[in-house]
């Protein structure tokens, strides 16, 4: 059964375009979905649980690092670490694609201070103790990315998304079936446990075991004929 696949593209943005462009247009060639800020809709909802939910419903995450470590989070962490830490943290299946040659990355489309740049380092560092790919034009990039993503596709299959009409009317009455079954099953075993005595009590009286109880009668204060008596029941 055909699948789609949705990847999330993590990056900083402006310094970025053509090759976020590239990225798009490589996943749709591949029958992906491309899931990234630009095609975030119009939410009021609090913008760092939106970008956590979109990346829960992706198969794949993909991060772009080029000359920025862009706009920072409420904790001094840009969005792009963020994402990507958040990424590692649910078992997403995640690429790294690095510029091959940072000095050749336009003065414009670089970190300014020496704080940002420190901290681009260590994001570096960081990603490239998983999988990594190089690139340095945004058609190289792009080209790189179709074939890391068809390699991780077959290491880790995704759980993907199926048109509602493909799904043929036989194949959902057989799940329709199993659920019966299933839902009998579970039934069953319910008024089992309803109407078998509980585990241990084999062990108690049964039908017409005696039982001998010892008790004395007493009369207030006054005890001038307190006896001990001997009494058997039969339980019934």
């Amino acid at each position: 059964m055909e699948k789609k696949y949705q990847v999330f593209v993590s990056s900083t943005y402006t310094d970025l375009l053509e090759e976020r462009q590239e990225i798009m247009h490589a996943l749709l060639e591949l029958d992906c979905i491309p899931a990234g800020m630009e095609l975030f809709p119009a939410s009021n909802e609090d913008q760092w649980s939106l970008i956590r939910g979109v990346i829960d419903d992706c198969d794949y995450y993909i991060v772009i690092i080029g000359g920025r470590y862009g706009s920072l989070g409420a904790e001094g962490i840009s969005y792009t670490e963020m994402e990507y830490r958040y990424a590692l943290e649910t078992g997403k299946p995640v690429i790294a694609f690095l510029h091959k040659d940072p000095e050749s990355i336009p003065k414009k489309n670089t970190e300014k201070t020496p704080d940002g740049q420190e901290k681009l380092e260590a994001f570096k560092l960081l990603v490239q103790q998983k999988m990594c790919k190089y690139w340095t034009t945004p058609q190289e990039l792009g080209s790189v990315v179709s074939r890391s993503l068809i390699n991780l596709q077959r290491k880790f299959p995704g759980i993907g998304w199926i048109r509602g009409n493909v799904i043929s009317s036989s194949e959902a009455n057989v799940e329709i079936l199993k659920l019966k079954k299933e839902i009998e099953t579970l039934q069953n075993k319910l008024s089992e446990v309803r109407t078998k005595a509980p585990d241990g009590s084999e062990k108690f009286a049964q039908g017409d075991t005696e039982i001998e109880l010892n008790y004395l009668l007493k009369y207030g204060n006054y005890r001038p004929e307190a006896k001990s008596y001997n009494k058997k029941f039969r339980n019934r």
